[in-house]
This record gives C-alpha cells, sequence and structure tokens, in this order.
C-alpha cells in the first residue's frame, strides 16, 4: 500500500513538472525542425534524389537476366526423327541466360548521373531552406509572446497604481478637498484598465496557441514560454555595409544555391536530350540449353542433352535515329526554353536577395530609430506624469487632466515594448542574412 500511494505521488510530481515546462526559443525551434509537417517532406524529397541518382548509377551497369520454361505435349504431334504425325507425349524443358550493356548512348547515362547529383544537393539545399523559413516563423511567433507578456505586465503594474491612486482620490474626496467626480474618473480609468487587461491576456492566449499549433503540439492549456526578459543586444551589423551583407546572403542562404543548382541541372537536362538525338550501340551476350523427352524413342540423359544443346550468342546492335516524329528536336528546344527559363530564375533570385537585404537593412535601421525615439518619449512621458501626479495630489489638477496624462504615459510605456521587440526581430532577421543563428537572441 505504501509503495503504490509512493508511486502515485511520483506519477503525479513528474505530470505536474510536464504542466509547468516553460519553453526557450531554442527548443521551440529545435522541436519544430524535427516534427514539421513540410520539413518531414523535404526529407522525403531528399531520399526520392538519392533513389534517382541510384537509378542513375545502374545505367552503367549490365543487364542480366534468366529464363527457365518447362512444357509438356500430349496427343497428335510429329516425330522427329520419321516426321510421321503420331501419338504421344513429349516433355521439354530449357533455360538461359542473357546480358547486355549500352557501350555507347550519346554520353546519357553521364550527364544522367550528374544530374541526378545535383538532384541530392538541389533537395537538400530546399531542406535547409525550409529549416531556416520555419526558424524564423517560430522566432516570430515566440518574440510576439514575449511582446504580449510585457504589455500585460506594463498594464498590471499601471493598474496597481490607479488603484493606490483611488484610495488617495476616496480620502482627498471624504476630506472635502477633491469634487466627487475626480473620484468617478478614476474608477471609470480603473475599469478601462481591467478590460484592457483582459485583452492582454487573451492575446498572449492566442500567440501561445498559434506557437503551439506550428509546433503540432495538442496541449495548447499547458504550454508556456520561458518568462526571459529580452533585452536589445548589442550588435555590430549597422557597421556593415549593406552590399557586404548582400554577399555575405547570396554565400550562406539557400534561395541563391537552389536556383544555382535548378540552373545546372536543366543545362544537364539539355545535354541529356541532345543526346538521345546520337546513334546508341549495345553489346548482349545470351547462353541457352535445352532437354526433351519423348515416349515414342529413347533420348539422351539430361546431363547429355544439357552440354550438347549449349548455345552461346554475341551481339552488337547500332542504333540510329533518323525520324521520330520531331520528338528528340523538339525535347531539346524545350530543354534549351528550361535552361534559358532556370537562368532568369537564378538572375531574378539574385535581384530579389538584393533587394530583400537591403529592405531588410533599412527596416532594422528604421527600427532602431523608433525606439529610440520611444524611449525618448517615455522618459519625457514619465516626468509629465510625475508633474501631473503632484500636482493632482494637492488639488492643483482635476482627475480628468490627470487620467489623460496617464493615458499618455501608458501609451508609451506600451510603444517602448512594441518598438522593442520590432528592433529585435527585425536585428536578427538582418544578421540572420549574415549568417548569424536566429535562436541566438541574448
Amino acid at each position: 500500500m505504501k509503495k503504490s500511494i509512493f508511486i502515485l505521488f511520483v506519477l503525479i510530481g513528474m505530470a505536474s513538472q510536464a504542466q509547468v515546462k516553460k519553453w526557450t526559443l531554442r527548443e521551440c525551434v529545435d522541436y519544430a525542425l524535427e516534427n514539421n509537417i513540410s520539413i518531414k517532406q523535404s526529407e522525403l524529397d531528399v531520399k526520392t534524389s538519392e533513389i534517382n541518382k541510384k537509378d542513375a548509377f545502374g545505367n552503367f551497369l549490365p543487364s542480366l537476366n534468366a529464363s527457365v520454361s518447362h512444357s509438356w505435349s500430349i496427343g497428335l504431334g510429329q516425330d522427329p526423327v520419321t516426321f510421321d504425325a503420331v501419338n504421344s507425349t513429349t516433355r521439354n524443358l530449357s533455360g538461359g541466360i542473357s546480358s547486355g550493356i549500352d557501350i555507347y548512348a550519346g554520353l546519357r547515362n553521364i550527364n544522367q548521373l550528374h544530374r541526378s547529383n545535383l538532384g541530392i544537393l538541389a533537395s537538400q539545399y530546399q531542406l535547409d531552406k525550409m529549416k531556416d523559413d520555419i526558424s524564423l516563423f517560430v522566432a516570430n511567433s515566440f518574440l510576439q509572446i514575449l511582446f504580449n507578456k510585457e504589455q500585460l505586465k506594463v498594464l498590471q503594474a499601471q493598474h496597481e497604481v490607479s488603484k493606490q491612486e483611488l484610495n488617495r482620490t476616496n480620502e482627498l474626496v471624504d476630506a472635502g478637498v477633491l469634487p466627487r467626480g475626480d473620484l468617478l474618473e478614476i474608477q471609470a480609468t480603473i475599469a478601462t484598465q481591467e478590460q484592457q487587461i483582459v485583452n492582454a491576456e487573451n492575446a498572449i492566449l492566442i500567440s501561445k496557441i498559434q506557437l503551439a499549433q506550428i509546433l503540432l503540439i495538442e496541449d495548447y492549456k499547458n504550454f508556456d514560454t520561458a518568462d526571459v526578459d529580452y533585452e536589445v543586444p548589442p550588435t555590430n551589423i549597422l557597421n556593415e555595409s549593406p552590399e557586404a551583407i548582400v554577399e555575405k546572403a547570396k554565400e550562406t542562404r539557400y534561395d541563391i544555391k537552389i536556383a544555382e543548382t535548378n540552373s545546372k541541372m536543366a543545362e544537364y537536362d539539355l545535354k541529356i536530350a541532345k543526346g538521345a538525338m546520337q546513334p546508341t550501340l549495345r553489346g548482349s551476350y545470351s547462353f541457352s540449353s535445352n532437354y526433351f523427352t519423348s515416349g515414342l524413342f529413347d533420348t539422351p540423359d539430361f546431363e547429355s542433352q544439357i552440354s550438347d544443346n549449349k548455345n552461346h550468342n554475341f551481339g552488337l546492335q547500332l542504333s540510329i535515329p533518323i525520324f521520330n516524329g520531331f520528338a528528340a528536336k523538339n525535347n531539346v528546344s524545350r530543354s534549351k526554353v528550361n535552361f534559358e527559363r532556370s537562368k532568369n530564375l537564378l538572375e531574378q533570385a539574385n535581384l530579389d536577395m538584393e533587394t530583400t537585404v537591403y529592405q531588410a537593412y533599412n527596416d532594422t535601421k528604421g527600427a532602431l530609430k523608433a525606439y529610440e525615439a520611444a524611449l525618448k518619449t517615455l522618459a519625457a512621458r514619465q516626468e509629465a506624469y510625475n508633474y501631473s501626479k503632484e500636482r493632482y495630489n494637492v488639488g492643483l489638477l482635476n482627475a480628468f487632466d490627470f487620467s489623460q496624462s496617464q493615458n499618455r504615459f501608458e501609451a508609451a510605456q506600451s510603444e517602448v515594448i512594441r518598438t522593442k521587440y520590432d528592433y529585435i526581430f527585425k536585428l536578427k532577421v538582418l544578421e540572420f542574412y549574415f549568417g548569424i543563428p536566429i535562436t541566438e537572441l541574448n
């Protein structure tokens, strides 16, 4: 009984620990990379490309096939000696083995092997790009939760201040220093703040659900992120020129690598299509033998017949394409078009990368300026709020004007939080293009 109770408490403790688990950004990213369906699909694409390479390698190997047949004949047949029609029972057993190999096939096998290697590389780049995109998506959702939590803290702190002001105002109204309307104004402010707190709590819940859905976690109620107050990280990325970041992005980002690999694959597709217009030479070899029995006469034994009936066949087959309904020619033309299209896509990918990096660079600089401006505004609003509070406490300011000052102060606090996380995310995106992992938020 004691043992059962002990095990029960251990299980309850383990369950409570699982419920209170709070996920860090790195844990969220790692979990998403392991469980995201799109990433799993890309991993399957890599395996498919590896199978395609085995097919291309197999084209260099000779084919080898064996065959065996066994037949009976009962009834009217032909005597193999007199060639007369007779009724008899005969049995025939034959078998053979054949092999063939491409000696020359317009270099298609070689080009197909090169293309399959590029296919593996392209699918791996696509998988890595998918992981990067998921990491950015998770980081954005994670920072949104942190922003909502800090927003709630500000509202709760200001609500506590307002409740203290309510008690203070109630005393001044009872003493006849302030009119009762000021008390009603403070009560209205508190009611508004309580509504804002409810909205902020709902925003946290919704943002948690969104991140949990990205991670494919169904237990929304017990999912939470670590309560880490991320400060604006120090960085030198804005000291780099946009041109340097673009060059670094072209080296590290997979968008360009995918476009380059696809262009090379299209080039090999063109070579393969041209190879189909060249002659092909194939060598072949076959061996066969058979065993025959008949009720009409005695036949040699099995070993003798197999040895005597051996047959070796060697051959070369030269195939020269002359006319095939323009199929080969059209395939070459189609491959040329696809090759030109792939070169255009590569050029477009380079232009898109430059545009994206320049946009990210300018967005980051703008977000930093907005954050710095928000800090200055908050400092000024703090001074104005403290001054209004002093005047209100001595009856030199009415409750409405004091409430307006308080609202402007709260708005300034919220703006600092918003611009802070906006700057952090845009900064990490810019650093991401420079090859710095997104999970390094410290």
